[in-house]
């Protein structure tokens, strides 16, 4: 209290924090009091939640305002509760009440449904943000699907959006994740898939699917395609899972190695067997100098890249367990010296696959432009080795061969073409491929490929308003051959564009043009 009195003879208080004044009659109660408590900038917040700071509108550091938004507090709980997977009943535990109550004294608590209700709202609202992201990009739209079968054994399909957003950004978005009762047969996922699609309404957006080689997937595409608006009557429609059919090329090689594979899957486990042994094969890892931290790898039998990487940390760890054989008589499943030899080549092979699959497995980034130099590396590849001195790299090749000529014998047209728009690549390096490949009838092939390229351009220009009379005759009267340069002249130029797309960018592309600078001046002197 005060002995000064207002304009109007009232009594008066100052605050002792901030030597704010107010009126201090009896007959005014204790309102002008609280509601100052709750705005005084001099109070010394005690609590966790208050002490954060944050930035005022003129970029000065202050105190977070006491004043707590329930509704904020709300949401904020349900998105965490969303994002981090918890139990709708987190928010009954007693401890958390508690934490809650600590923080915020006056804050209400929630029970699991009214969580649940603010969580299906959040989904509604983010879901309307998806539909309208759809609507805006510009052009069609590709899928991703697949299907999973939980512990109980019941079904599950996923539908995944990849799209370009209206400020050229890469999208990728989960539409659903939808459980599916049997029987799985293709028309039944037909059916499942369409519902999913016309749910967002962009059955007549749809560029293309990419699935597995299930048997039911083909026959569902084939349904598909009479239900949705494609390009070119759908013969790009549906796309088969690169990294999918590389695995299955890849087991299909590993059965040839069964007993190297399985000598050191037994090394593994035996090392990881105890803790006795783990141990021990520390100790034997200190003694030959090696660094520990990068450990031994165990493979799991359906996913060959875990088996290369098992193999991989295997072989940088040779020297530990051969003096770990020296040093335990009950360590019997060590690889003798033949066999370390063929792990030795079995990853150098194996290597290439593995970057291909990392490649091919970006999210980040499109990889349809990636898919015809990798797939062109690995058929050489084992072209190469099938006509290898050694027996068992020959036989490997081999049979990996049977399995890649079943799928990708023929390039894919539509990855084909993706590539020609890629200006590392352009169409010179597909004429190229085709002439290493198909050898006596390239010409009629990239004949073919130049045809649907060119068909598939004027579809799109047709249904654009922007494109002029003038270039698609261009288009339409396009040599059938643009370059006929040499092959020793393409393979350098290959050689270069893949270099310049996985090493260095700059150093690359300077190469790229001082090799071309020279090859002109070579041509006219």
């Amino acid at each position: 209290m005060i002995d000064e009195l207002d304009s109007l003879g009232r009594m008066q208080s100052k605050c002792m924090k901030c030597d704010a004044k107010y009126i201090a009659e009896s007959s005014h109660g204790t309102g002008n009091m609280l509601r100052h408590i709750r705005s005084c900038k001099g109070k010394v917040y005690r609590d966790i939640g208050q002490m954060i700071l944050q930035s005022n509108a003129s970029g000065a550091v202050e105190n977070r305002p006491s004043t707590f938004k329930f509704d904020e507090f709300r949401e904020i709980l349900a998105l965490a509760i969303a994002r981090h997977n918890l139990p709708l009943q987190f928010v009954e535990y007693e401890g958390i009440r508690a934490v809650f109550s600590y923080l915020c004294p006056e804050v209400k608590h929630v029970s699991r449904r009214t969580i649940k209700n603010d969580i299906m709202k959040i989904h509604a609202k983010e879901k309307t943000k998806l539909d309208e992201l759809l609507k805006r990009a510009p052009g069609r739209i590709a899928i991703t699907s697949d299907c999973w079968s939980s512990i109980t054994t019941d079904g599950y399909i996923s539908l995944t959006a990849h799209f370009i957003e209206k400020n050229w950004r890469l999208g990728k978005r989960v539409l659903a994740f939808s459980f599916i009762p049997p029987p799985h047969t293709g028309a039944a996922l037909a059916e499942k898939m369409t519902c999913l699609l016309k749910q967002w309404g962009i059955e007549k957006r749809i560029a293309s699917i990419t699935l597995d080689n299930a048997s039911s997937n083909d026959s569902m595409v084939e349904t598909l395609k009479y239900d949705l608006d494609l390009v070119s009557n759908g013969d790009y429609f549906h796309v088969r899972c690169c990294a999918h059919i590389l695995n299955l090329i890849v087991q299909e090689g590993l059965k040839e190695i069964d007993d190297v594979v399985l000598k050191v899957r037994e090394c593994v486990k035996y090392c990881k067997g105890s803790q006795g042994r783990k141990q021990k094969f520390l100790q034997c890892v200190q003694h030959v100098s090696l660094e520990s931290s990068r450990g031994l790898r165990q493979d799991v039998p359906t996913r060959w890249n875990s088996t290369y990487m098992m193999l991989d940390s295997a072989l940088f760890y040779k020297k530990a367990l051969l003096h770990m054989k020296a040093t335990d008589a009950n360590f019997v499943h060590c690889p003798n010296s033949d066999e370390w030899n063929r792990i030795e080549k079995i990853c150098k092979f194996l290597s290439v696959f593995h970057e291909v699959t990392l490649a091919f497995s970006g999210t980040k980034y499109p990889t349809s432009n990636l898919y015809f130099p990798n797939v062109l590396k690995v058929r050489l590849l084992l072209k190469e080795h099938m006509g290898s001195a050694d027996r068992f790299l020959k036989t490997m090749a081999t049979k990996m061969n049977e399995k890649f000529e079943k799928y990708w014998y023929d390039f894919s047209t539509i990855m084909a073409i993706a590539v020609v728009f890629d200006p590392r690549y352009k169409l010179q390096v597909v004429e190229w491929a085709y002439k290493k490949v198909y050898e006596q009838t390239a010409d009629f092939e990239l004949e073919l490929f130049k045809n649907k390229l060119f068909s598939l351009y004027n579809e799109y220009a047709s249904s654009t308003p922007t494109s002029t009379t003038k270039h698609d005759e261009n288009v339409r009267n396009a040599p059938a051959i643009v370059d006929q340069a040499s092959d020793s002249y393409m393979e350098v130029i290959y050689t270069l564009k893949v270099l310049f797309f996985q090493f260095n960018i700059i150093k690359c592309y300077c190469l790229f043009k001082l090799f071309t600078i020279f090859s002109l001046l070579f041509f006219f002197f």
